[in-house]
Order: C-alpha cells, then sequence, then structure tokens
C-alpha cells in the first residue's frame, strides 16, 4: 500500500488556515514598454523606460492542508512580492500519473510538483522533470556548496532540496506511571509497557522500527533487511504486539487513538504531533529514538509553458532562508543545514513565539537515534514486502 501523503500533510501546521485549492487562473498582465530614442554624435542611443516587463503566473502543485498553507507562507508570497509574479496553487494525491500524462501530450499545466522520493528518481528517469545543476542554487552565506549543505545527496539533478518528515512513535501524558517510554524498543515492550498499539496499514518504517528495537544498528539495519533472514527477524518483532495492534491508514487516527485511550501508544507523522502539541497544546510526549525519516523534494516539470519563471522560483524556495521560514509554520526538517542554523540561532522560531527546535526531527540529538529511509531498498523490495504485511495483518 502506498504512503498516505495527503493524509500526511492535511493538517500539519498550527496556525495557518486552510490552504486553497487552485483560486482562478489569472490573465497574465503583459505591461507596456515605452522607449525613447536619442541620437547623439551620429549614432543611436537606446534607453529602456521600462514601466514593467512580461508577467507569468506559474502552477505550483502540492498535498494542499497545512502543507501547501507552509510553503505559501514560507516562500510563496515573498517570490511573489519579489518578482510580481502570481502563483497558482493546485493540490493532488500523489504519483505520476498526471505529470506523465501532462508531458506525453506535450501540455505541461503544472509548473513544480511537489514529490516523494520515489517519484523524483522515477520521473527523472523517465525525462518528466527538468535537470538544474548544483551550481544554479542559492548558497548559504558562507558559500558553502548545495551538495555540501545538504543532509542527504541530491539523488540526481532533478531534485530540488525541500523537507524531511518521519515516522515516530508518541504517546499521551500520564499514560504510564513510573518509567517513561523513551525508545523505540519500548514500543515493542508489552511487558514493560502494556497497552494496545496503533500502527499504519502498510510496511514501509515498520520494518526498520522493528529491526532497529530488536537490537540492529542503524548503519546496518538496510543489510540485514537485504536478506531473507532480515526480513523474517522484523517480523518476527512485529509479531511481539501482533495481538495490541490497532491499525490506521488517516494521518489524523492515531492521534484520536491516543486520546481515547484506545492505545497507549502509536506511531504517528511528527507533523501531526507536532502540530497538535503546538496549537492546541496536546499533551503528547513523541519518542524521537527510532523515527524514520523521508525525503520530500520539489520538482520542475519537462515542458513547463513558464519554465524561466519555474527555474526561478525553485531557487527562491530551495534556498536557506525560505526552508528555515517554513519552520514557522509546520516542524518538518529543512534538507539545508543551513536552513536549520538559521532556526536555531533565532528561537524562538515558531509563528506564535515558542521554540521549535525541539519538535523538529533532524536536529542533531533526534537525528542520534534517527533511521534514514532509503527509497531505492523500498522501490526495489516495497511490493513484495507490502505484500507480505498485508498477509500478515490479515491472519
Amino acid at each position: 500500500m502506498a504512503i498516505s501523503a495527503a493524509s500526511r500533510f492535511k493538517s500539519g501546521v498550527a496556525t495557518a488556515t486552510k490552504a486553497p485549492t487552485i483560486g482562478a487562473i489569472r490573465e497574465k498582465n503583459t505591461m507596456k514598454t515605452s522607449i525613447k530614442l536619442t541620437l547623439a554624435a551620429g549614432a543611436i542611443a537606446l534607453t529602456a523606460g521600462m514601466s514593467g516587463s512580461a508577467l507569468a503566473d506559474i502552477v505550483v502543485t502540492s498535498w494542499g492542508g497545512g502543507y501547501t498553507a507552509s510553503q505559501q507562507k514560507a516562500y510563496g508570497a515573498s517570490w511573489e512580492a519579489k518578482t510580481g509574479n502570481k502563483i497558482n496553487w493546485e493540490n493532488y494525491n500523489g504519483g505520476l500519473g498526471e505529470v506523465r500524462a501532462m508531458v506525453e501530450a506535450g501540455n505541461a499545466t503544472w509548473d513544480i510538483v511537489d514529490v516523494l522520493p520515489d517519484q523524483i528518481r522515477t520521473g527523472c528517469d523517465e525525462g518528466l522533470f527538468v535537470e538544474i545543476p548544483a551550481d544554479r542554487f542559492i548558497l548559504d552565506s558562507m558559500g558553502t556548496s548545495l551538495d555540501d549543505d545538504l543532509m542527504v545527496p541530491r539523488p540526481n539533478d532533478c531534485a530540488i532540496p525541500q523537507i524531511f518528515w518521519s515516522y515516530m512513535a508518541f504517546y499521551k501524558t500520564g499514560t504510564f506511571s513510573g518509567e517513561q517510554p523513551d525508545s523505540i524498543a519500548d514500543f515493542f515492550d508489552m511487558d514493560k509497557f502494556p497497552g494496545k498499539r496503533g500502527i499504519h496499514t502498510w510496511a514501509n518504517a515498520l520494518i526498520e522500527m522493528a529491526l532497529y528495537a530488536d537490537g540492529v544498528a542503524i548503519a546496518d539495519i538496510y543489510d540485514v533487511m537485504d536478506t531473507p533472514e532480515g526480513i523474517d527477524r522484523a517480523f518476527a518483532k512485529l509479531d511481539v504486539i501482533k495481538n495490541d495492534v490497532v491499525f490506521w491508514s488517516s494521518g489524523a487516527k492515531p492521534l484520536e487513538l491516543v486520546t481515547s485511550g484506545e492505545v497507549t501508544m502509536s506511531l504517528a507523522y511528527n507533523g501531526r504531533i507536532g502540530a497538535a502539541i503546538l496549537s492546541e497544546g496536546a499533551p503528547f510526549v513523541p519518542i524521537w529514538d527510532g523515527q524514520v525519516l523521508e525525503e520530500e523534494w520539489l520538482a520542475v516539470i519537462k515542458g513547463s509553458k513558464n519554465m524561466d519563471e519555474a527555474i526561478d522560483f525553485a531557487m527562491h524556495a530551495s534556498a536557506p532562508e525560505q526552508q528555515a521560514g517554513q519552520a514557522k509554520w509546520i516542524n518538518y526538517g529543512p534538507m539545508r543545514k543551513s536552513g536549520l542554523a538559521i532556526i536555531a540561532a533565532n528561537e524562538p522560531w515558531y509563528n506564535t513565539g515558542v521554540n521549535i527546535m525541539e519538535h523538529m526531527p533532524t536536529t542533531d540529538e533526534h537525528m542520534k537515534g534517527g533511521i534514514l529511509a532509503d527509497p531505492d531498498w523500498w522501490a526495489d523490495n516495497g511490493q513484495a514486502v507490502n505484500d507480505r504485511y498485508a498477509a500478515w495483518m490479515a491472519n
């Protein structure tokens, strides 16, 4: 089963209003140009007294809800103000079907799309996205190269850095007396921390968490997952909680399960947990150990009718200041180290005037027990593992 990305993003921001669906398409506003000719010394000097230049709307397609609202506030509005161009925001549910149809028809009605890690790899391989060399990107204040500033390497030249989000465990304050859970191993410890567990209905992240909880070092997880015995080991660990699991597929559901007490602990998206804490004061306790981090990228669509503007927007959106600005509205981690440094140096950073770093998945402290998901492994093995997981859920 595919990751429910739209579900993940719908309510991931605290005070942002609901992101709009596509607005009315604005007509291109072409400014009149006045040209004054002056003759001097037998030559013609041309002075362009331009009252403006041709403006172009671009269409940026993302996941909607709080996530798109954070993009609009962090870098959409500032790019519009800087250039005079307008952005029309559209929502989609992921996948490459719509992009592929546009490119094959030679009619790209979108310019930029927000994509998951498998999509940026497949889409670039298929020629659906535009390649942008690293030297086009805006550098940080120290002039650090893009490659050195990224927390993970770009998978290809189509990938425009965006954010990290993560799967993680959490519980409600007061659920347990005495010692409190603080590791993914505790999530699987039914004797020490009894009660039901909430887990999602697809295998991504669960396999990694199960192996880490079973004692596999983070650096060795994917080597172990490359063996049949490793997958068997992960499912054996999942068997420990099988009789006490409640499955969820909607991003809001684990928060409801924990709040109601139906489960004592659950896995959830870090943005959902953070938004509930930051905006509503929810008494949730995140467990950062064993979080599994996923990549998020932007891409410029091949055949964009506004190619120059689309690339200019992409460079603006991926700059350190804009990456940091997104964390004013949602607790997803910038891909650029310099973006995270800006946040840390300017706390309280969140839009409500509170510190955000303690809720960010990519701080040094939270990354100590963090597992970076391997999109290539899941691309090669995901179908087989998810088929086995579906059978595991059914039995």
